[in-house]
């Protein structure tokens, strides 16, 4: 029999490999991408973040309305977590999609581009102005698929954030599309 170059084989983890996905990177699922970071949101950048985003919700803003809702003090808008931990970077550092350049590992894959395909939260605990939070991002899953295009890549990323407490605050998946 023969293999044609397109032929798709399922790899573990239920992946999909066909030409566009390394073996050493599909070695890959499961890893880490980077180092963990950690960080200390202030109920001032929680604050800072909800008036940006025209969100005055009293639980943000006075700590004896968090109380008298259960909470142990004010809290912090969920989606600044995508952001708190991110330091500070130049606009040198965008890439032509204008998202910043990854750091750490880099995922290669056989294709000319990748592009931003969405992401999905998911909020498991309150975050409290004051919390340290950690952050890990791991890959999560590569699939070759077919297109009206041609072939792609999708790629999935799950970010976890921890509290200082162990317990996992939030979850979130990312999906990249590389042709």
């Amino acid at each position: 029999p023969h293999s044609s170059k397109s032929e798709l084989r399922t790899s573990r983890a239920g992946s999909t490999v066909g030409t566009l996905i390394p073996e050493e990177t599909l070695a890959m699922i499961g890893q880490r991408l980077s180092e963990p970071v950690t960080g200390t949101i202030t109920s001032r950048d929680a604050q800072r973040f909800a008036l940006a985003a025209g969100d005055r919700n009293p639980l943000y803003f006075d700590e004896a309305a968090a109380r008298a809702a259960g909470y142990r003090t004010t809290l912090v808008p969920p989606v600044l977590l995508a952001w708190s931990l991110n330091p500070p970077r130049p606009l040198d550092d965008l890439r032509a999609d204008g998202l910043y350049r990854g750091e750490g590992k880099r995922v290669t894959l056989n294709v000319k581009r990748v592009m931003f395909g969405g992401e999905e939260w998911e909020f498991l605990e309150p975050v409290f102005a004051g919390d340290t939070i950690t952050s890990e991002t791991r890959l999560k899953s590569l699939e070759e698929k077919s297109g009206g295009s041609g072939t792609f890549v999708l790629q999935m990323t799950e970010t976890t954030y921890t509290n200082q407490d162990g317990a996992v605050v939030a979850r979130a998946v990312g999906r990249s599309i590389a042709r």
